[in-house]
């Protein structure tokens, strides 16, 4: 019996010393956490959306993929004039564009490597036609933020599929109003500066383009479901191994004013495996952190993640670009 006694004693000293060794965990966790997985998954999926919006602008402009008349005014979509950009047309009747970048710095953005764009069925389908879709081929796609030498590179491939018909020109001209694509993307590899690990994203956005006073709108939202969630934009493994999702609790709205990576309002969730708390980011706040009301031709100062574990909040806010 004495022995019975004396083992329970071990049993349950052992079981408080694991339940507290767990709680200062959570609790470091929460006071050492920098928001960094949050930066890392918002800065691949603005690099997305700009992407996906330089190619609705080249294809635009692109009479034979398309499927407009030849010879239409783009005046209002831009003439293909993209900072840092040329446009490869050498397989342009196999339905193919690559989008090169020359390192030129635009707007703290320096671009490298290429995109390509291919339209599947090509020439039967062409852009502007319902259900056609495009690849997206990231190419050692590389953009770094100038000021502080901070990069992702990008390879792998998205499916981007028009889903009501139509171009950008469509909207600027002929009064359409709105056009619907759905981006799907699975194991798109990321590399980071100062980090050995590969990310890997699994993406799947709905864009809603509208048009209005000679700016195009997109509001994103999330489609994809993982691990029992749902309304996920993108999921898969940080830049250190861990699985994390990304759900949008609020569609995520830009504009080419202030471009992809820099939203004027929605709201995410960001989940990181066997972390005890979950990290919100809202976007569109100003440099206290307050969440404001983006002006038409302007842009917010940036967004903030915050995180909470108990009582406490922390948080963290980021400018844009």
């Amino acid at each position: 019996m004495k022995q019975n006694f004396t083992s329970n004693i071990v049993l349950l000293f052992t079981a408080g010393l694991l339940l507290f060794t767990q709680a200062c965990k959570k609790k470091n966790e929460f006071k050492e956490e920098d928001g960094q997985d949050t930066v890392d998954t918002r800065t691949v999926q603005g690099e997305n959306d700009a992407a996906i919006g330089d190619a609705n602008t080249v294809l635009s402009d692109q009479a034979l993929l398309s499927g407009r008349p030849s010879g239409e005014k783009l005046s209002k979509v831009s003439s293909v004039s993209i900072c840092g950009m040329t446009v490869d047309t050498t397989q342009v009747t196999s339905g193919v564009l690559y989008l090169n970048f020359n390192g030129t710095v635009c707007n703290n953005r320096k671009r490298e490597g290429q995109i390509k764009l291919t339209i599947v069925g090509y020439p039967t389908n062409k852009w502007k036609q319902p259900g056609t879709v495009l690849k997206l081929d990231y190419l050692d796609y590389k953009v770094t933020r100038a000021s502080d030498g901070k990069f992702i590179l990008l390879n792998g491939t998205l499916n981007v599929t028009n889903v009501e018909g139509g171009t950008w020109v469509d909207l600027a001209f002929f009064g359409k109003p709105k056009i619907v694509h759905e981006v799907k993307g699975s194991a798109i590899k990321v590399k980071y500066e100062n980090s050995n690990g590969t990310a890997e994203y699994n993406i799947h956005r709905r864009y809603t383009y509208t048009y209005s006073n000679l700016v195009f709108t997109c509001k994103g939202e999330g489609i994809g479901s993982n691990d029992g969630l749902s309304s996920l934009e993108n999921w898969g493994t940080t830049r250190n191994g861990d699985a994390f999702t990304s759900q949008v609790t609020s569609p995520v709205v830009w504009n080419t004013t202030c471009g992809g990576g820099a939203p004027t309002d929605g709201e995410i969730v960001i989940k990181v495996e066997d972390k005890s708390f979950e990290i919100r980011c809202i976007f569109a706040v100003n440099a206290s952190g307050d969440e404001v009301t983006v002006a038409p031709n302007t842009c917010a100062y940036g967004w903030k993640a915050e995180w909470k574990y108990k009582k406490k909040t922390k948080s963290r806010v980021f400018l844009y670009n």
